[in-house]
């Protein structure tokens, strides 16, 4: 059991959540028409709608339209895969990030209201994920341009897009690549202590490893705590969709590395490898809450005697998150969560709120009041 201390009491979640909802109504009046990204001095900046953070402020509004019932959050998150659709007619930044992008919106759309568009949009950017999967490898490749041979650790959390895709059209083309592609992480991604790397580099012709890099981490062979949290979440998903022990094993590695990593706030540094000592490394509550989303949905999935582990580590994050880490008592500022590190070995939005590191947030905070659909 988790002891007191450690559990969320639901007057503690009941007062977050409803300044979550004065902070989401707020933002709303920013009236964008392009993809919140950063918030560096309370004010988020916006860059295209085919950029890969696009879908988390819509999938934010259709959350709370979920929880709430009110329709003017639905109102809101609508326009957004009408205008990311469109940048399929022309030049765009699309890649392996589209799961990001259409399942916070167009499945979650379609999952919620029946729209049939948003079905056929969100199938749409199925076909275009599968479309980069490389069978030499295999993997699904990442970014365009000359990276031809490139895969990151973030595809694991785009593959319910394919597993979504297999169960809603019937076609198990989706899940065997979704699996190819999961399999090949197990191999290649995650270390024997639960660490993972960022970007595994592939011949692309051969399909064997060419090399490894830092990538937002610290180098090679550090511990990018994003990674971690991307890993940790979408073996969980992988294992919620095949029911494949595998992937659930190695969640719970995963989730113990990031756990038995963290520093006395329960809030992870940015790198877990990138000094011997962390104490002057910035933060990235982005990762802390991400991880701690995951955490829940392992916890949903593990034996009763094991879900406290992970129950209580996301518990112990989110407090931190709220008390120490958050913006709840400024309604004005827009973002919830400071502290985010993007990409810190190029020194590139440090100490900032990120719009995904508010979307699991609040994702990670509907699980704990008893919200248990699945957006990934």
């Amino acid at each position: 059991m988790i002891n007191e201390q450690t559990r969320l009491q639901q007057s503690e979640l009941a007062e977050w959540w409803a300044k979550v909802q004065i902070k989401v109504d707020r933002m709303m009046q920013a009236g964008w028409t392009e993809a919140p990204h950063v918030s560096a001095v309370g004010k988020y900046d916006q860059i295209k709608v085919d950029q890969w953070i696009s879908g988390f402020w819509p999938g934010m509004l259709w959350l709370l339209y979920e929880m709430t019932g009110e329709q003017r959050y639905r109102e809101a998150a609508e326009p957004w895969d009408e205008r990311m659709e469109q940048c399929f007619l022309r030049d765009n930044h699309f890649h392996h990030d589209v799961g990001f992008q259409f399942l916070p919106t167009s499945v979650i759309r379609y999952k919620l209201t029946g729209d049939l568009d948003a079905r056929r949009r969100g199938l749409f950017a199925a076909n275009y994920l599968a479309g980069r999967f490389n069978p030499a490898g295999p993997f699904i490749r990442a970014w365009p341009r000359d990276q031809t041979g490139w895969s990151i650790i973030d595809s694991m959390m785009n593959l319910p897009l394919l597993f979504w895709a297999s169960e809603e059209s019937g076609d198990p083309r989706f899940k065997h690549i979704a699996m190819a592609h999961a399999d090949m992480v197990l191999r290649t991604f995650i270390r024997e202590d639960g660490s993972v790397h960022h970007i595994v580099v592939f011949d692309p012709e051969s399909g064997e490893v060419e090399r490894y890099e830092g990538g937002q981490g610290h180098s090679p062979s550090s511990s990018w705590s994003r990674g971690q949290a991307w890993a940790l979440y979408g073996m969980s998903c992988a294992y919620r969709y095949t029911g494949e022990e595998r992937y659930l094993r190695a969640a719970k590695r995963v989730a113990h590395y990031f756990i038995s990593a963290l520093p006395e706030d329960h809030v992870a540094h940015w790198d877990f490898r990138a000094a011997a000592d962390l104490t002057d490394e910035p933060r990235d509550t982005s990762a802390a809450s991400c991880a701690a989303s995951g955490l829940i949905d392992i916890a949903r999935q593990v034996a009763p005697e094991e879900s406290a582990l992970y129950e209580g580590a996301a518990a112990r994050i989110i407090r931190s998150l709220s008390l120490r880490y958050s913006t709840l008592d400024q309604p004005e500022y827009e973002g919830i969560l400071l502290g985010a590190t993007g990409h810190k070995p190029v020194d590139v939005n440090v100490n900032v709120s990120l719009i995904y590191g508010d979307y699991y947030y609040v994702e990670a905070l509907a699980k704990c009041l008893g919200w248990n659909r699945n957006i990934f």
